[in-house]
């Protein structure tokens, strides 16, 4: 059995007696130095630090125990934290966790905060811009001493300086200690002294929240967009489900890779697109809404190396030789493909795809009312044939 205890900034003092047995009984404790060095003397178990990287060697160091071996976790181990990790490789029934007060529940009660209205959001190997949103508020796990610094610039560069963003340290412990300030004072005179044992409590201002779809003004674009109306109907026919991975090829402005972000917990995408100008803008994008997306070159050249998609969506480019064979080949069975098109020659070809593997078939004409004189006539947007396939 491998049984993880977690414990606070507190130490000793702060452990149940539950807790304290454990670690009592324990003849090999495992944990980080900063972890190891809160045990006192009545834990008399060889204490041995995490070797880095951890994952790797971690199936190795734990595989061969015969006895119970203890392992020391920071608040609550199954909070983004190891108990989820050994649990997804041994299985639940040989992993016991003895949970502490999590730093989120800590930092919620120390601004006032509920914890079901509050979101949780881990920096501890995602990128700092994932932590950016259009309103609500957050509880944002820090990867170090940087990170409130690095998020508060972001926040003001993306509109959102007028969040109200709090910095707790060492939270629970004799030093614990919090500092307030918007995002944009923040970014002006960023804190230099930050504790790397951090989290922070973020309420992001203005509160423009919206589902979906987004309107077309809110992304960067150069008109290489999937409009709002088509992306509606669009995201609805990938069905994005939480923690699955699209591949937006042809991405353009990024708009749906963006959204299918946006859309469940844990979704993330790849960006495909050949130009570099419409790179960078797709970067822009991601970070303004906090959208987990790798940017990569065009398809589909680029596509060895990506992790393999859930879903592919194919916005352009779709005549070149090879594309929707080189998304085939990576789809998984089961996994949907959808393609957007608007010219007769992508029309031939998805035409094509469709007589041999089926799928279906559905075409979108929409409509403006514009001005024409003193009266409103209906202008036609160009006319969209939208396939949709699963890989059987």
């Amino acid at each position: 059995m491998i049984v993880v205890v977690g414990i606070g900034a507190d130490g000793m003092s702060g452990l149940p007696t539950a807790s304290r047995v454990e670690l009592a009984r324990a003849t090999t404790v495992y944990g980080s130095p900063r972890q190891l060095d809160l045990l006192d003397d009545s834990v008399s178990a060889h204490r041995r630090a995490w070797p880095s990287p951890l994952l790797p060697a971690l199936r190795a160091l734990l595989d061969d125990a015969e006895v119970d071996v203890h392992v020391i976790a920071s608040g609550d181990p199954l909070l983004h934290g190891i108990g989820n990790t050994l649990i997804r490789m041994y299985g639940p029934e040989r992993v016991a966790v003895l949970p502490h007060v999590s730093s989120v529940t800590l930092a919620c009660a120390r601004v006032g905060w509920a914890v079901q209205d509050t979101e949780i959001i881990s920096l501890v190997t995602a990128r700092v811009h994932t932590a950016v949103r259009r309103g609500g508020q957050a509880v944002v796990l820090s990867r170090d001493a940087d990170s409130p610094a690095t998020l508060a610039r972001l926040l003001a560069e993306t509109g959102r300086g007028d969040s109200e963003l709090t910095i707790l340290e060492q939270l629970g412990g004799p030093q614990e200690r919090r500092r307030s300030a918007t995002a944009r004072e923040w970014a002006g005179r960023p804190p230099h002294d930050v504790d790397k044992l951090n989290v922070m409590a973020v309420r992001y201002l203005p509160d423009d929240r919206v589902a979906h779809a987004l309107p077309d003004d809110v992304f960067a674009h150069d008109g290489q967009i999937t409009k709002q109306s088509v992306r509606a109907v669009t995201l609805a026919a990938l069905g994005p489900r939480p923690g699955e991975l699209l591949w937006d090829v042809g991405s353009g402005s990024g708009s749906i890779a963006v959204e299918w972000c946006r859309s469940a917990s844990g979704c993330a995408a790849v960006a495909f697109e050949r130009d570099e100008v419409r790179r960078a803008r797709i970067e822009t994008n991601a970070i303004t809404f906090g959208a987990a997306v790798d940017v990569r070159g065009a398809a589909p050249v680029h596509f060895d190396g990506a992790p393999e998609p859930a879903a592919v969506f194919v916005g352009g480019g779709l005549t070149q030789p090879g594309l929707l064979e080189g998304c085939f080949e990576h789809l998984p069975v089961g996994g949907r493909l959808v393609a957007n098109v608007v010219t007769v020659e992508s029309e031939a070809v998805v035409a094509q795809w469709y007589s041999r593997i089926g799928g279906t078939l559905r075409r979108f004409q929409h409509y403006h009312g514009e001005p024409v004189g003193g009266f409103t006539g209906w202008r036609a947007a160009m006319p969209v044939t939208q396939w949709m396939v699963t890989k059987r």
